[in-house]
């Protein structure tokens, strides 16, 4: 029965999103409250488990989401971004330039969300094709590889942040595994695959694109921008932080080293929220306080990043009192006795959960929080590396964009294609990258 009732609840939730246009935070909290009801969790405690939901999974993660919108904003108000896609295309030049758009796209994507990171890149990548005449589809396809790279595996992105919390995974540990699985993910799935989708839907190659939906992108002067080494770092800095919090918490176990004065600080200034919190006031510094830019401007940036990502931050609220309402129903533990006895690996289960849930809902953020719902209480019962539970869940969320999810339009539209063309295309790339995702986590699991 409990099943059955989460089958139900996640066809309703498709139907009131996909069918009726109901918002996805009100079809979350309409579908939560339901199936707390066929639950038969008491009346009187189900606000309590949805607001215990909400309340858990955005204590974790508003102070992360929120700084790191505001990082990615500052930098690429100030032409930050603008500098490092346009500085790596010059180094790598028009031989490799699909490498250099590798590789700006995953410094770029790693400080930005992945709508944000889209928005910012495109009008670059679209002036870049019509200098070396090229489509833009052949420079779009290695940029939206790294954008859904970093958007599935690294911190501070809020699918692989949100889910860390859940599991209890080390967030500096899911972002060093997340960079280890994105990078060989990223190369076949961005230039290798490029070479493929040529051959398998030539017709997407020859669609010129239309970016006017964008409306008015604001495009700098080589000497308007920061530098390309101050660009990098200020974007990179809380990645930075947390590395190299996480490698001296492993020296430090591996070699029985006292808890010193430098070793706290170093740990200290490598949790995520700090990381952020000290990395934001650097970028006010590097990316506007540096270049002449008004404390007022400074301030603007930020507060029209948190405008930006405020009904994100909601649906994933609601994604976790619907988390919360599964495991207050028992579905994580009706669950565990089919795996009690089973060699099946807790790595596997989460990607198939995740994957199908993505494939129905749509959303990679809402799929991911309702597969920790179902996989929370499972997690007991084994020795498994939560990290890589984390990074598979994230892989899993991401397969098959169709349809039903926002990006799938995003890249249909901006690039001209037919449906045809965007399936053959896009999903494809997002099919392969969650399932090469799935194959190097499990290779990993074979060494840590």
């Amino acid at each position: 029965m409990p099943l059955i009732i989460t089958a139900v609840a996640v066809v309703l939730l498709i139907v009131l999103i996909s069918v009726f246009r109901l918002n996805t935070f009100i079809s979350l909290m309409l579908v939560s409250t339901g199936a707390a009801l066929a639950f038969g969790i008491p009346m009187a405690k189900i606000a309590t488990t949805l607001e215990a939901g909400i309340g858990s999974t955005l204590g974790h993660i508003a102070l992360i989401f929120g700084l790191g919108a505001m990082l990615g904003r500052l930098v690429a108000d100030a032409g930050g971004a603008q500098k490092i896609a346009l500085s790596l295309i010059r180094i790598f030049g028009e031989k490799k330039i699909q490498w250099a758009v590798v590789v700006a796209s995953f410094i770029v994507g790693i400080a930005m969300f992945f709508e944000v990171g889209l928005v910012l890149l495109l009008p670059i990548i679209f002036s870049i094709a019509r200098e070396m005449k090229v489509n833009p589809l052949y420079l779009g396809i290695p940029m939206l590889s790294s954008l859904l790279a970093t958007h599935c595996f690294l911190p501070p992105h809020p699918g692989p942040t949100v889910i860390a919390g859940e599991y209890g995974a080390n967030l500096g540990t899911v972002l060093v595994y997340g960079i280890i699985v994105a990078v060989p993910t990223v190369v076949l799935a961005g230039p290798i695959f490029l070479a493929i989708a040529k051959r398998l839907v030539p017709s997407a190659f020859s669609k010129q694109g239309d970016i006017k939906a964008l409306g008015e992108v604001k495009s700098f002067r080589d000497e308007e921008m920061p530098g390309f080494g101050i660009s990098i770092l200020t974007s990179m800095l809380p990645v930075i932080l947390m590395i190299i919090a996480t490698f001296a918490q492993t020296i430090k176990l591996a070699t029985g080293m006292n808890e010193s004065v430098i070793l706290q600080f170093v740990e200290f200034c490598g949790q995520p929220s700090i990381a952020m919190l000290i990395s934001i006031v650097i970028a006010m510094y590097t990316m506007g306080i540096r270049r002449g830019i008004s404390a007022k401007d400074i301030m603007g940036s930020c507060a029209s990043s948190i405008a930006a990502i405020g009904m994100m931050l909601l649906i994933i609220g609601g994604g976790g009192a619907f988390k919360q309402v599964l495991i207050a129903g028992g579905v994580g533990k009706y669950i565990g006795t089919f795996f009690a006895n089973s060699s099946f690996s807790p790595i596997l289960l989460a990607w198939t959960v995740a994957a199908i849930l993505r494939i129905a809902l749509g959303s990679a953020t809402v799929a991911a929080l309702s597969t920790a719902g179902l996989v929370v209480p499972v997690l007991g019962a084994y020795d498994v590396n939560l990290a890589l539970v984390t990074l598979a869940t994230g892989a899993g969320s991401t397969i098959a964009s169709h349809v039903n999810d926002a990006g799938f339009w995003m890249v249909k539209e901006y690039f001209g294609l037919t449906l045809k063309e965007t399936f053959a295309t896009w999903t494809v790339l997002a099919t392969l990258q969650s399932v090469l995702g799935l194959v190097f986590i499990m290779i990993l699991a074979e060494f840590v």
